[in-house]
This record gives structure tokens, C-alpha cells and sequence, in this order.
């Protein structure tokens, strides 16, 4: 009979790098818990890693690659997938340009070792100028703001959560997300634990999300008004004299005029707009200066919004302003063993602009908005091929609909998915790569957004015979294309082809700040501790001067934009009116993980969540189906009456929708849901950014009878 064994991992399913330890009888998972002796997560877990066992076990996980013929789906050899993926997405670009072929990354790209380490092999083996992410529905602000000010796109402080006394919150649910652009784990025990040394949390969200429920405070805001009120603390500061004279402050250049830029913004105007009064704008700020260590953290709920960009700006104003930036308990920046920063470039904004709409793009990204257009709308540079990577567009970017539609007519798609599902189902060749358990893992981007710093490896769990990894995909794509590349670039394919990519992340810790190596992180199974978030300003800084360029011009000219929305004449709004916002549940990440029986099971999570007058005023009623209606689509889903969201907020849950025809996916098609981007406008975006607006859409709901 096979030993008992356990193996020792970090969870890549999320951001949180939880360690987790499986025990497992040959290739056999028996359970799946956390790791006690972890030094990041500390035993820490959520059901998410747990359901490491159901992907890597799920019968509708593709294994090997197929192709879509005229007799429906057909199983097709590596060799022979990888010769008619590279002939048919070349032979457009012969035919039509190098960028008549468009590539869409999805975010689980940066959660894999290997596919992080190789993806630009890809990129530039098909030397097409369009590209897009799930970045510009996402935290592409964030990367703006560390660009300009810091030097670097990923040069992006976190809340020192482990030791901070006062943490504001603004639209970001990390009890549920498990942190995103702050790695951690267990932080609904770290937001406890602030309470417990006397601190204080502070939430404004437009929904009583999970951390605003064990927060110390919650207040409620209108969606896409966090601009007012960022302007006002900022005007406040100034008012109250708060600035505080710090290093950080001292390396910002221009920061003196600021106060005349946020001066006509008062609390009072604030609250007109908000619906949180000013006297509670005016206390916050108090409390923030009182507070030595004391952050200011926003997420999706500030980015994805009409001024997601100024708005992320003004929170990292705040915290350069009250002395809360490079020091404990404030906004720090992670010591990572493997420094992102030092091996890759530092970005670059509005180089190009994209064919249709003219979208600026950022570090060769153009907004996923505009994606559609670009297929659809005819002329020089139209994309009529598609290669995507590890991403679901259809569900997860702005108007799915017309993005479905926009799919349905392109010459040919090749898709590297685990799945057949709502976007892979146009695709001519499906790619699979192997599990996330099945492969080895360091987590290249999220140690740089670690709340403390540490290091693991993990080795892959019984590696899939017959299967291919992300970037061994990636390499024999490229290698059967026909195009010229230097010799020096040949040779370090080969390498890689025969080393994997390990080879190149020793190469980097050896060169990182702790000069680990990977022998040494194999034998430290449970991983290294090299301990508390530490000052690193200015050496860090990647600007010429090493000063924190404010660049006040660029950002306050939204102001205008700003003054133009929140001045025009006000809509009046109906009973069936509604502002949506989406929102996120600790059982689900993406839409693929909808396909695990432990994580969908229990009450119906795909409902529109109004408030109890709301829903007396439209008739609707608990359980009741509602017809929501916005400028691009309609959809039916079943009511939830609740107080958690604010008056005329109403709620839809992110990646649902699994209810187009052709998916392979038992379980999500169970749990179909209706998908909230069916919903969203693709023209609603941040102007200053080019980043998808994808809460705040205006909504009629009515009953349906």
C-alpha cells in the first residue's frame, strides 16, 4: 500500500500566498489544510485553497489540446495543436499585419511561476501592437500612480496592516478578496488584532461588506463619489494645518501646491455628493493625523469607477501629506527575495494610442474596453485573429455581449484555457495548460505586494503525464512560427526548453537583496522569514533625481472633468432607478472556479442585492426575479432584499454567466448566474486612465411578472 505523504505548498489561487500542506497517497488528494509553520500565512487558509483538490481532479478540465470542427470538439495530439495554432494565427498576420492579431491576458498569468517568467517570449514572438489585460479592468491605476511618482509601474507601497493603529478602507472588501495589491493572509484576524491594540478601522463602502461588518466603523457612500471626498480630506488637511513634515515629503517636489488645487473642495460640498456628512469627512482626517501609524487603502471599488485614477492619486496624497508613506504602520514598500522592480522596465504611458477610439496605452496594453471595437470596426489594423491566455473576456471585461458577438466573427483563435467556456468556445484550438497544483510555484509578482517579506518555493504535486506547463506552451507556440528572432534569443528559448524556468528564478534570487538561492528555498519547505516591512526610501525610488515627482499638472486636470459631472444639472431619478456595483465573495476569484462543487455549494450567491426600500418602491420582493436594464443590455436575476447597500445601490456579483451555449463546465452551467458584464457600458471609462468604469452604471429595475 502507497505511503502517506504530505506536501508542502503556497496556494496560487489568490493573492494571499497562504501556505497549505496536502496530504496525499500516491497522486490521491486526501485533504488539504493550512500550514502551521508558514512563516507569511501562519496556518491561515480559505475554502478557495481547499479546492485546490477539485480543479486538479475536475473531470471538465481540459487535458489535452482539442479543435473545433465541423463535427463538434475533436482531441488532437501537442505536436499536431501546436503546428495549426502557430500556422493559422501567422497566416492572418501575413495576410492582413503583425497586428491584425490581438492577445488577451488574464490575471491568473500572474499567479504562475513559469508562464510570468516566459509570457514575453510569446508577446514578442508575435510582434503585435495589440494587446490587452484584465489590468485595465483592474489595478491599472495603481500602476499609473507607482510609474509616475515612484519610477517603476510595480513600485507599489501596501498598508503595513501588521502593525498599523487606524486603517480607512475605501472600496475594497479584503475579508473577501483576501487583500489584492496588499498580499496577506488571515486579514480578517489582522483587522481584529488593530482593534484589539486599541486602533481603529474605518470603511466607506456603498454596500456593509464582510470587513466593514467587523470593521470599528462603516459609512456609507455613493458610488463614483470618491473623488469628492479625497478632495475634501485633502482641502481639510490644509485647513487644519495637518500637514506633516516627513522624509517622503521632503522628496515629493511641488507638494506645496497642492492646497491650491483641492482649495474650493469642502466637506460641506462633499456630503451633497457623497451622502457622508462633513463632519464625519472632518473627524476622519483628525483621527488620521492623531494616529502615528495610521494608512489609507483603497481597491477595486475606488479604481474601477469614472475617476478611478485621481482618485487612487488623491489616497496616496493623503498619505505623503499626513507622514504615513515609508513608515511603520503607514504605506510600505515589500523587500521581495526576488526584486521585480530591478528586472523589468520601469513602464510607459500614452506611447500609443489605440486604432479606433484612441486610447492611450500603458506599457504596450490598450484598454480591454475597446477590445470589441477593434474586431469589429473594419479597416488598416483590424484584429481578425485572437490568442488568449488564461482569461474569460466574455464574463470579465465591459459589455460581454458585444465582445461575445465581436469573438463569434474573427478568421481564427487559439486559446490557452483549462476550459471550454464562454470565451475559449470560439476558439479554433484550446491549449491547456496543467492545474495550478501540478506545476512549481514562486510567487514573482505578489512577494512584491507581501505586507511582510518572506520567500517559498513550491514544487509541483505529481507532475501530469502528457501535459504541457503555461510556458512550455508558450515556447513551442513561438517555436513554430516562421519568423526571424536574434540568435541570442534562439539560444535562450533552448535553455529555457531544456531547463525550465527554474534555472532563471535562481538566477534572480541569487541577484535579489538576500542572495537566496533555489537549493536553499527547497530545503526550507515551509519557506524563509526575512521579516517586518522596513524603510527603503529614496534608495528605492526609480526616478533620475530620486524624488517623488507629483506631477500635479497631469493629474489635477481632471478637474475640469471632475467639476463638469458633479455640477451638471441633476437627473431626476426615478423609483426604478439604480446605481450598480459589483461585488466579491470569499468562495470565488474567477469564473473558472465556479466549477468546484465545495465552493458553489450552499444559498443562490448570483443575486441583485437592493435595499428594502428600494425594493418596496419597484414591488420587488425577496426571491422575486428582476429585470435590471442598463444603456447596453438587460438581464434577469433573483432579488436579495437587504440593508447591507445603500439606498438606490444595487448589487451583482462578478464573473456569472455561465449560460452560453457550447461550455464545458457541469457545475458553473448549474450555477450559471447571470453575468454583471453583460451590463457594463464599454464606453463608461476613466478618461485620465483609459481604465474600464465598471461600477457606478446607471440601471432601471423593474419586476418581472
Amino acid at each position: 500500500m502507497t505511503k502517506i505523504q504530505t506536501h508542502y505548498r503556497t496556494c496560487n489561487l489568490c493573492e494571499a500566498m497562504c501556505g497549505i500542506k496536502v496530504e496525499h497517497q500516491g497522486n490521491k488528494i486526501l485533504s488539504i489544510k493550512g500550514d502551521e509553520k508558514d512563516p507569511f500565512s501562519k496556518g491561515h487558509i480559505c475554502p478557495k485553497a481547499i479546492a485546490l483538490q477539485d480543479l486538479y481532479e475536475d473531470p471538465d478540465r481540459l487535458r489535452q489540446p482539442i479543435e473545433r470542427t465541423a463535427d463538434g470538439w475533436q482531441q488532437i495530439s501537442w505536436k499536431s495543436a501546436f503546428k495549426k495554432a502557430a500556422k493559422g494565427l501567422e497566416a492572418i498576420q501575413q495576410k492582413h499585419g503583425d497586428n491584425a492579431l490581438g492577445i488577451y491576458l488574464g490575471n491568473p498569468n500572474v499567479h504562475n511561476l513559469g508562464g510570468s517568467l516566459t509570457i514575453k517570449e510569446l508577446l514578442t514572438g508575435f510582434k503585435t501592437h495589440n494587446r490587452f489585460s484584465a489590468t485595465s479592468v483592474d489595478q491599472l491605476p495603481h500602476h499609473i500612480i507607482a510609474h509616475h511618482l515612484f519610477g517603476h509601474q510595480l513600485r507599489i507601497p501596501v498598508p503595513d496592516i501588521n502593525r498599523t493603529d487606524y486603517m480607512l478602507i475605501i472600496g475594497a472588501n479584503p475579508v473577501a478578496s483576501n487583500g489584492s495589491i496588499m498580499t496577506v493572509a488571515g486579514v480578517k484576524d489582522k483587522i481584529k488584532d488593530i482593534k484589539k491594540r486599541n486602533g481603529k478601522v474605518v470603511v466607506i463602502d456603498p454596500r456593509r461588506s464582510e470587513t466593514a461588518q467587523i470593521a470599528s466603523e462603516h459609512h456609507f457612500i455613493k458610488p463614483g463619489s470618491d473623488v469628492l471626498l479625497l478632495l475634501a480630506m485633502c482641502n481639510e488637511v490644509f485647513k487644519q494645518n495637518l500637514v506633516k513634515p516627513s522624509r517622503v515629503l521632503d522628496m515629493s517636489s511641488g507638494y506645496q501646491d497642492i492646497e491650491s488645487h483641492v482649495a474650493k473642495y469642502s466637506c460641506e460640498y462633499a456630503q451633497q455628493h457623497t451622502g457622508i456628512d462633513a463632519s464625519v469627512i472632518k473627524n476622519l482626517v483628525t483621527e488620521l493625523s492623531q494616529h502615528p501609524k495610521a494608512v489609507i487603502y483603497g481597491r477595486m471599488g475606488v479604481s474601477v469607477q469614472e475617476f478611478g485614477l485621481l482618485s487612487q492619486y488623491l489616497i496616496m496624497l493623503l498619505n505623503i501629506l499626513l507622514g504615513k508613506v515609508d513608515e511603520e504602520g503607514g504605506m510600505m514598500f515589500s523587500s521581495p527575495a526576488v526584486d521585480t522592480v530591478a528586472v523589468s522596465g520601469p513602464g510607459y504611458f500614452a506611447k500609443r494610442q489605440s486604432r479606433v477610439r484612441k486610447l492611450p496605452d500603458f506599457n504596450g496594453e490598450f484598454p480591454v474596453a475597446t477590445l470589441a471595437d477593434e474586431i469589429l470596426t473594419e479597416g488598416d489594423g483590424q484584429i481578425k485573429a485572437m490568442l488568449t491566455v488564461a482569461g474569460n473576456p466574455v464574463l470579465s471585461t465591459p459589455n460581454g455581449v458585444k465582445l461575445d458577438t465581436a469573438l463569434e466573427s474573427v478568421d481564427f483563435m487559439v486559446c490557452i484555457d483549462n476550459y471550454l467556456n464562454e470565451t475559449t468556445r470560439h476558439a479554433n484550438i484550446i491549449l491547456p495548460p496543467v492545474s495550478a497544483i501540478e506545476r512549481d510555484h514562486y510567487d514573482i509578482a505578489f512577494h512584491n505586494l507581501a505586507v511582510h517579506n518572506s520567500a517559498k518555493f513550491s514544487p509541483a504535486f505529481y507532475p501530469a503525464k502528457g501535459g504541457k506547463h503555461d510556458w512550455e506552451i508558450f515556447l513551442n507556440l513561438v517555436k513554430h512560427l516562421k519568423k526571424k528572432v536574434p540568435f541570442s534569443q534562439k539560444i535562450m528559448r533552448k535553455i529555457t526548453m531544456l531547463n525550465g524556468p527554474n534555472f532563471m528564478l535562481n538566477t534572480l534570487l541569487k541577484r535579489g537583496p538576500y542572495d537566496v538561492t533555489l537549493k536553499a528555498l527547497k530545503k526550507a519547505k515551509h519557506g524563509i522569514d526575512f521579516g517586518p516591512l522596513k524603510s527603503i526610501l529614496p534608495g528605492a525610488l526609480n526616478t533620475k533625481d530620486k524624488k517623488i515627482n507629483l506631477k500635479l499638472d497631469f493629474y489635477f486636470s481632471d478637474l475640469d472633468r471632475v467639476d463638469n459631472h458633479f455640477n451638471a444639472k441633476p437627473v431626476i431619478n426615478t423609483e426604478s432607478e439604480g446605481i450598480l456595483i459589483g461585488r466579491r465573495h470569499v468562495r470565488s476569484n474567477n469564473s473558472w472556479m465556479h466549477n468546484s462543487h465545495r465552493l458553489v455549494k450552499g444559498k443562490e450567491r448570483c443575486t441583485l442585492l437592493i435595499h428594502p426600500e428600494h425594493a418596496a418602491l419597484v414591488g420587488l420582493a425577496d426571491g422575486d426575479m428582476a429585470k435590471v436594464s442598463s444603456a447596453v443590455n438587460s438581464l434577469q436575476v433573483v432579488t436579495e432584499v437587504s440593508d447591507e447597500v445603500m439606498l438606490g445601490v444595487v448589487s451583482i456579483p462578478h464573473g456569472y454567466g455561465h449560460n452560453r451555449k457550447g461550455t464545458r463546465m457541469a457545475i458553473a452551467e448549474a450555477h450559471a448566474g447571470v453575468s454583471v458584464n453583460d451590463l457594463t457600458d464599454e464606453t463608461l471609462l476613466d478618461e485620465l486612465s483609459g481604465n474600464a468604469a465598471v461600477n457606478g452604471v446607471s440601471v432601471q429595475i423593474e419586476k418581472v411578472v
